[in-house]
């Protein structure tokens, strides 16, 4: 069975969320392993209570994000994962580390991209009066948060959301389409050519696979 290994840097909601896809099927695969780079998130909770090794590894016992980074791509690989899910992860990743994981590293960030790439995408939607919000699923690449798109889901804005409404429809959405993006790569349905997402050897469109 192929391997996954999970980055997280909180509280491991998606991380849940790709957990009980595995455990109920949904996900042809198996969590290896699950790594932070802060100790004590219950994201490594999660992955404890679910019999899953989980690691932290602090950037302040390393002298550069280089040097970090090599450190984790070798607790990694020990490993051997065929895939690297980000999960809420919040570091920068360098370009060794990106490059050593090319066509198999996912992230799922809160915006429909390439719409709001970085940092606050719940508030700069409400903010600029946005009337739908969402979130991506992509390939990761060394333009932060431009790797291709996947697949993509929206949630409607509403004029008297507050910032945590939109937050949990986002989340609610990332939580059905993480675990199954995760399972088209896993199945082998998924790849990245050429800078670019493809699936069941179809050319995805520049915002992914249309989900309803």
């Amino acid at each position: 069975m192929k391997k996954i290994v999970v980055l997280v840097s909180g509280n491991g909601s998606n991380l849940q969320a790709i957990i009980d896809a595995c455990q109920q099927g949904r996900i042809n695969g198996s969590l290896a392993a699950v790594f932070s780079n802060k100790a004590g998130v219950f994201g490594l909770q999660r992955a404890s209570q679910a019999g899953i090794p989980a690691h932290a590894l602090s950037p302040s016992q390393f002298s550069d994000r280089i040097a970090f980074d090599r450190q984790l791509m070798r607790e990694i690989d020990a490993y051997a994962p065929d895939l690297i899910v980000l999960a809420g992860y919040m570091r920068i990743l360098s370009p060794d580390f990106v490059a050593h994981y090319q066509g198999r590293m996912l992230n799922i960030h809160p915006s429909l991209l390439p719409k709001y790439p970085g940092l606050h995408t719940h508030r700069q939607a409400i903010e600029n009066g946005d009337e739908e919000h969402g979130t991506s699923v992509h390939f990761v690449t060394d333009e932060l948060d431009g790797g291709p798109v996947i697949l993509q889901a929206r949630v409607p804005i509403f004029a008297d959301d507050s910032e945590a409404e939109v937050i949990a429809r986002v989340q609610h959405q990332e939580h059905a389409i993480y675990p199954l993006v995760i399972d088209w790569f896993m199945t082998g349905r998924l790849a990245m050519r050429d800078r670019a997402a493809w699936l069941d050897d179809k050319k995805l469109p520049p915002q992914g696979h249309a989900f309803e």
